[in-house]
C-alpha cells in the first residue's frame, strides 16, 4: 500500500514538474520579448539622457532629481529605468517650472475659459496665445511623458517573469528531485513487501 502511494504522489509531483517546466519556459519568452520590444520602441526615439551640460546643472533644477538621473547620464535612452527617471525627474520637472505646478488638464482649462473659440478676438491676444503654447508644449509633453511610463510599466512586467521563471525552474527542479526520491523509496518499499510476503 506504502509502495503505490508513493508511486502515486511522485508520479502527481512529476506531472506538476513538467507544468512548471512548462510555465517557466513561456515566462521566459515573455521576459524576452517584453525586453526586446521596450528595447526596441525605445531605441526608435532616439533619446539621450541629460548631463550637466544639458541641464542638469541649472539653475533650480532639485538635487532630487539630478540625483535620479545622474546614472545615466549621457545615455542612449533603451531601457525601463531609464525612462521612468527621464519621465518622472526631467520631463515633469520642466513641465511643472513652465505652468508652475499647474497639470495639462488646468492648463487647458484655464485656456479654454480664458480664450473661448466663440470670441476669435480674445483668442488672438498675446496672453492667449501664450496660453496656447503652453497648453501644447503641456499636452506633448505629458504624452511622452505617459508613454515612457507605458515602456517603465511593460519592463517591469517582462522583469517579473523573469522572476517568476526563475521560480518555476527552481520549482520543477524541487519536484523532479522529490519525485525520483519518492518513486526511489516505492521501489525499496515493493522490494521489502514482496520479501516479507515471500518469507
Amino acid at each position: 500500500m506504502r509502495s503505490t502511494l508513493d508511486r502515486l504522489i511522485s508520479w502527481v509531483g512529476l506531472a506538476l514538474a513538467v507544468i512548471m517546466l512548462i510555465a517557466g519556459i513561456l515566462l521566459v519568452w515573455a521576459n524576452r520579448f517584453v525586453a526586446d520590444q521596450v528595447h526596441q520602441q525605445l531605441s526608435d526615439q532616439k533619446i539621450t539622457m541629460p548631463t550637466d551640460q544639458t541641464g542638469l546643472k541649472a539653475p533650480g533644477f532639485p538635487a532630487t532629481d539630478r540625483a535620479a538621473l545622474l546614472p545615466y547620464a549621457g545615455q542612449a535612452l533603451t531601457s525601463g529605468p531609464q525612462a521612468e527617471a527621464y519621465a518622472n525627474h526631467f520631463i515633469q520637472v520642466h513641465l511643472g517650472e513652465m505652468a508652475q505646478g499647474k497639470t495639462y488638464s488646468e492648463v487647458s482649462g484655464q485656456y479654454l475659459q480664458q480664450c473661448p473659440a466663440s470670441d476669435p478676438a480674445k483668442a488672438a491676444t498675446a496672453d492667449c496665445q501664450k496660453l496656447a503654447g503652453l497648453r501644447q508644449t503641456m499636452f506633448m509633453g505629458d504624452t511622452l511623458r505617459g508613454l515612457l511610463l507605458y515602456g517603465y510599466a511593460f519592463a517591469t512586467i517582462g522583469a517579473i517573469a523573469g522572476w517568476a521563471a526563475a521560480a518555476a525552474f527552481i520549482g520543477a527542479l524541487v519536484l523532479l528531485v522529490l519525485a525520483a526520491l519518492g518513486l526511489r523509496h516505492a521501489k525499496d518499499a515493493s522490494g521489502v513487501n514482496t520479501a516479507a510476503s515471500t518469507a
